[in-house]
């Protein structure tokens, strides 16, 4: 925080099976300087510890959801539970007053590029905004074809197609997601082109693994030792 960080996110792996993360969440929460504290999440433990996370100082929370039918949503993903399940981590979010919550759905085509438009039009009026991510795999494996990755440009023009969308200017430079918000007032949401516009010149962040590394990429397969 003093050589400029502003923002933290908790993400994972799942960081909800983290013992006692309201603990964590209330000591960063304390840093003076850090200005957004939010969590990443699949949201399947959401609803059981919102409250917890909202006294503890948590302000926002991101959920990761591909599909809203159970067999795509596993198939997309290794945690197996119900959609209504994270739907209902939703809810409990916004009722603890950690909202509007940013639903983030991964696209990969031939598995559930089908339900881009049941997700656009799920959380048109909802203040939630569904953000559309461009599938990619990654660290260093790497073993994603270009022939599974819907382009931002594509799932922008099928949501468009029905329910027309005008740009928004970014929030912050820096900002992932192109945004777009619906022409008849129902919401906005956001497309983030990792694979098709790479966004790695205006690239503002850092990861610390769990094991006090600091990475600088996605794909890095080394980090900076921090904790030694």
């Amino acid at each position: 925080v003093r050589l400029g960080v502003e923002k933290v996110r908790l993400t994972g792996g799942e960081p909800l099976v983290r013992r006692e993360l309201p603990r964590l969440v209330g000591l960063l929460g304390e840093i003076p300087g850090i200005a957004d504290l939010t969590l990443t999440t699949n949201g399947s433990l959401l609803a059981r510890h919102a409250t917890a996370l909202r006294d503890a100082g948590l302000k926002r929370v991101t959920v990761s959801l591909d599909a809203l039918d159970d067999p795509t949503f596993q198939r997309m993903n290794d945690a197996q539970v119900p959609v209504a399940r994270v739907l209902e981590g939703i809810e409990a979010a916004v009722a603890t007053g950690i909202g509007p919550v940013k639903v983030n759905a991964v696209v990969k085509r031939g598995v559930n590029d089908h339900a881009v438009l049941d997700l656009a039009g799920h959380f048109r009026w909802t203040g939630h905004t569904v953000r559309f991510i461009e599938f990619m795999d990654v660290g260093h494996s790497n073993g994603w074809r270009l022939d599974e990755v819907v382009g931002a440009d594509e799932i922008r023009a099928r949501i468009d197609g029905v329910w027309p969308l005008e740009p928004v200017g970014p929030a912050y430079r820096g900002e992932v997601a192109q945004r777009y918000r619906y022409r008849d007032g129902a919401g906005e949401i956001g497309l983030i082109a990792s694979v098709s516009q790479p966004f790695c010149g205006d690239c503002n962040r850092a990861r610390l693994s769990a094991d006090g590394k600091l990475y600088t990429c996605l794909f890095a397969t080394s980090g900076h030792d921090l904790r030694t």
